[in-house]
Formats: structure tokens, C-alpha cells, sequence
């Protein structure tokens, strides 16, 4: 089930901002080791644990940006806010992972470098990493199986763990066999992992920014639901679209020729919307002859 960030308890925001400086510190010290031992695959990792800050943020930003209430300005608040952070943080990381993927590719064929010096930094460093995610993913452990904000943000800081010990295994390696090309090939790697999450995010947020259908919700599935209703000959102007990352919104108009069935029957139908497909915002109109043209058909 979807769940409203702007309802987050105030030790899940301690989580949040605990992560988020965690994790600023440790591209930091990630960002100065890659740079002074021109270890691209540090300096990769260090990309990806910046998009954990960003997804951190994002979320931690849509629980805030939640809670602001609607003015005459601005009728559903600023909800979709959290939609505008998505798509520019998706848009930068593009950009970001595909020069570094540029670069990495441009090193394979460049002088090499200190393996014995690069190889134990990337192990000490990388092994840090492991410690700091983990810490930070088990800040979001307890409220993952309730909330699906929290539970994204738990598994993402896991997965990032498990890079870092990947980044230690390449850094054994370096140090072991001396592998020159092991350096970038690492790092493209790790971009190939941002890239292909992050584009995902990319789609998501456009689709979303552009009021597409959610992922994870079927019009069509709805559209059967509601026209299924006793009383409803058929289903006029059907419409759902995202308020923000966290809430799905309706609206439609039920035909129904013999009138109105009470508010028994909206209340009923605005729960299973909520239960059935997870939208909590529902409005329903009821018509005996649709009287607006409808904006498509299907």
C-alpha cells in the first residue's frame, strides 16, 4: 500500500537527517580518496552514494512538502513537488553517470596508476562505505513492512552496502593480481548499476510530471470496477493521475439513470477505491445523462 509521507513519525525524520549526514560524509571522504589516488571506481561510488543523499532527501522533501497545507493559491498543496525533485535528480544523475562512464572508457586506454596504494584505499574506504550504509539502512529497518516510502529507503541503503563490498572485492583484486583495468572497468560497472536505476526514476517522474497513470495502477481495472456497480449503466470521464510520489488521485462521472444511490453508496465506492487500488483521493459524480464530453475513450 501507498503510504502519505507527510504522516512519517518525527523519528523516522531523525532517521532521515542521520542518514543524510552520514552519507554526505562518506561521499566526501570517498570524492578526496578517488581524487587523490585517480581511482575512478571510488569516485563512481561516490556518484551513487550522492543519489542516496538526493533519494534521502527527495523523500524526507515529499514528508515535509506533505505537510504544507493548501492556500487559494495552490488547492492541492505541494504535493507534486516531490514529483519536480524526482525527475531533476534523475536528469543530473544521466548526465553525471554518463560522463563518468565516458571517462572510465577513455581510461582503460590511459598510463596506469598506484595499484598497490589505490588498491588498500579502495578497500579501506569502500569498506567504510559498508558500514555507514548498513548503519544507515538499519535506521529505516523497523518501519519498512508499514511504510512504503521508508521500506524504499531502507532497501536502497542495503543494496548501496552490498556495492561498497563489491568496490572492496575489486580493490582485493587490484591489490592481489594487479589488474590495471580492473579501476574503470569497476567504475563503469557502478555507473551501469546508477544508470539503469536511475532511468527508471527518469520515466517514472516524466510519465508523472505529464499526470500519466501510476505505475502500479490499472485504469482500466478501475474503470470495470466502478461501471460493475449497481445502478451504473456506464463510466463517463475517467481520470487518475499522481498528486506527488506518495498519493494517487480520481475523478470520474457514474452514470447512473435511475439517480443517485445516497451517500452510503459514494462512501462505499471512495473505500474500495482506496482499498482495492490504493487512490485516496476520489471524486465521483453522479449524472442520468453524461452532460461534458469526455476526454478520451477507452
Amino acid at each position: 500500500m501507498r503510504n502519505d509521507p507527510s504522516h512519517a513519525p518525527t523519528d523516522f525524520n531523525r532517521a532521515f537527517a542521520i542518514g543524510i549526514v552520514l552519507n554526505l560524509v562518506f561521499v566526501g571522504i570517498e570524492a578526496f580518496y578517488g581524487w587523490r589516488v585517480n581511482s575512478l571506481a571510488l569516485l563512481a561510488d561516490a556518484g551513487h552514494n550522492l543519489s542516496d543523499v538526493a533519494g534521502l532527501v527527495l523523500a524526507w522533501g515529499g514528508a515535509l512538502a506533505g505537510r504544507l497545507r493548501p492556500d487559494a493559491r495552490h488547492s492541492y498543496g505541494w504535493k507534486r513537488a516531490s514529483i519536480l525533485a524526482a525527475f531533476a535528480n534523475a536528469l543530473l544523475l544521466l548526465v553525471a553517470m554518463g560522463a563518468l562512464a565516458w571517462e572510465a572508457i577513455g581510461r582503460l586506454f590511459s598510463a596506469q596508476v598506484s595499484l598497490q596504494e589505490q588498491g588498500v584505499t579502495i578497500m579501506v574506504v569502500a569498506g567504510i562505505g559498508i558500514v555507514i550504509n548498513g548503519a544507515t539502512a538499519l535506521l529505516f529497518m523497523r518501519g519498512r513492512e508499514s511504510d512504503l516510502n521508508i521500506r524504499a529507503a531502507f532497501l536502497h541503503m542495503a543494496a548501496d552496502a552490498l556495492v561498497s563490498a563489491g568496490v572492496v572485492v575489486a580493490g582485493a583484486l587490484t591489490l592481489w593480481r594487479g589488474w590495471s583495468w580492473l579501476d574503470p572497468v569497476a567504475s563503469l560497472a557502478i555507473a551501469g548499476v546508477i544508470l539503469w536505476g536511475t532511468w527508471d526514476l527518469f520515466k517514472q517522474s516524466l510519465h508523472m510530471l505529464f499526470d500519466g497513470v501510476p505505475k502500479g495502477t490499472d485504469l482500466l481495472a478501475v474503470r470495470d470496477y466502478l461501471a460493475a456497480l449497481p445502478g451504473v449503466a456506464r463510466v463517463h470521464d475517467l481520470h487518475i493521475w499522481a498528486m506527488g510520489t506518495s498519493q494517487v488521485a480520481l475523478t470520474a462521472q457514474l452514470v447512473m439513470p435511475q439517480g443517485s444511490a445516497g451517500d452510503a453508496f459514494l462512501k462505499d465506492a471512495t473505500r474500495q477505491m482506496h482499498d482495492r487500488f490504493e487512490i485516496t483521493h476520489v471524486t465521483l459524480q453522479v449524472m442520468k445523462e453524461p452532460f461534458t464530453p469526455a476526454c478520451a475513450n477507452f
